[in-house]
């Protein structure tokens, strides 16, 4: 199934990045039994926070599930890094819980987490499909537009 899931990505041109560190005082990811917990990863490309801003003022939909997109991009890689580089362990992606930095008056974060979610569903097929939250919020850390989290279930 790993070989899938780099294929897919392939497809889709993406190269999923080296793992970024914590710049805090927590882990990246907890495996504990047959699940994997991955830390909220921000919109980073290329070592720095590619989307920037509030959703619904400075940012629009599109641009917001770019930065959800790159996130579950991030998502993957801290995966692939705490499985010894076999995405093929994923078993199934439980739950992602999506953050957007957004105004009061903004009210479609679901759809910016869309971004994440659709990624997910293509890279990880029937495992990629799962529940989640899209939540709105008044401010993320280093500015992000966007934080996505993860759980998933591991063999």
């Amino acid at each position: 199934m790993s070989a899938e899931i780099e294929a897919r990505l392939k497809d889709l041109g993406v190269t999923l990045p080296q793992a970024a560190t914590p710049v805090a005082n927590y882990v990246p990811y907890v495996i504990s039994g047959s699940m994997l917990y991955i830390s909220g990863q921000l919109p980073m490309e290329d070592g720095k926070v590619a989307v920037t801003g509030i959703v619904g003022k400075d940012v629009d939909v599109a641009r917001a599930q770019r930065a959800a997109e790159l996130c579950s991009i991030n998502i993957l890689a801290q995966a692939k890094a705490a499985l010894g580089g076999d995405l093929g362990r994923i078993h199934r992606l439980v739950k992602i819980n999506g953050f957007v930095a957004s105004t009061p008056e903004f009210v479609e974060q679901h759809l910016v987490i869309n971004g994440a979610s659709n990624l997910l569903a293509t890279v990880l097929g029937e495992a990629g499909k799962h529940a989640r939250a899209a939540v709105g919020m008044a401010s993320l850390p280093f500015n992000a537009a966007v934080e996505i989290d993860a759980v998933i279930e591991i063999a």
